[in-house]
């Protein structure tokens, strides 16, 4: 066993951050922006909740974008804020003649086959430049990326970390749900 000694810190001042050894621009590779879900756990939420407690939860946990997952816990969609929004809520119930709390997460995702993705494939050759260009000119906050050689959904783009991360704003003009992107884009 190797013996281990203590050093004073009072001539320590400085902290040390990620910034201080690697500084990100546009020009920085795409992948370094990625949530991957190989190394962080996607954040779900199953369909069949109740929506009013999915938006509840989304508030209090500062989140803007979940996985729905169905019962079996597969890949059945994305709801963000903006789906769970107490408008979207109500008039779901009025358009389904339900009481508020009746209305179910499932009812106002985006379902998977309403969705496209960018290919890791194609991000891991990208620039977060080109990332940045994609979600802007799409009005896009979040993107997934998907890996179609193992079937899976492979992580997610998100303006804010993206913005957090560059430590530059990250403008998207307007929020819209991944269905109306990707209707525009295909």
């Amino acid at each position: 066993m190797k013996k281990l000694t203590l050093y004073p810190v009072q001539k320590i001042d400085e902290l040390v951050q990620p910034a201080d050894f690697k500084e990100k621009t546009l020009l920085s590779p795409a992948m370094d922006f990625f949530t991957d879900f190989r190394d962080v756990e996607p954040l779900v939420i199953e369909g069949p909740i109740p929506a009013p407690e999915a938006r509840s939860l989304m508030i209090r946990t500062h989140v803007r974008l979940n996985i729905v997952v169905d019962a079996a816990g597969h890949f059945a969609g994305v709801v963000s804020a903006v789906d769970l929004s107490e408008q979207n809520i109500i008039a779901e119930a009025a358009a389904s003649g339900v009481g508020r709390d009746e209305v179910r997460v499932s009812d106002l995702m985006t379902r998977k086959q309403d969705l496209l993705a960018l290919n890791i494939h194609e991000v891991s050759s990208s620039t977060i430049g080109d990332v940045i260009d994609f979600l802007q000119d799409n009005y896009q906050q979040h993107c997934l990326v998907i890996d179609e050689d193992t079937h899976q959904i492979r992580g997610v783009f998100s303006a804010s970390d993206i913005s957090r991360k560059l430590r530059l704003p990250v403008n998207i003009q307007e929020q819209s749900s991944f269905s109306k992107v990707f209707f525009a884009v295909s």
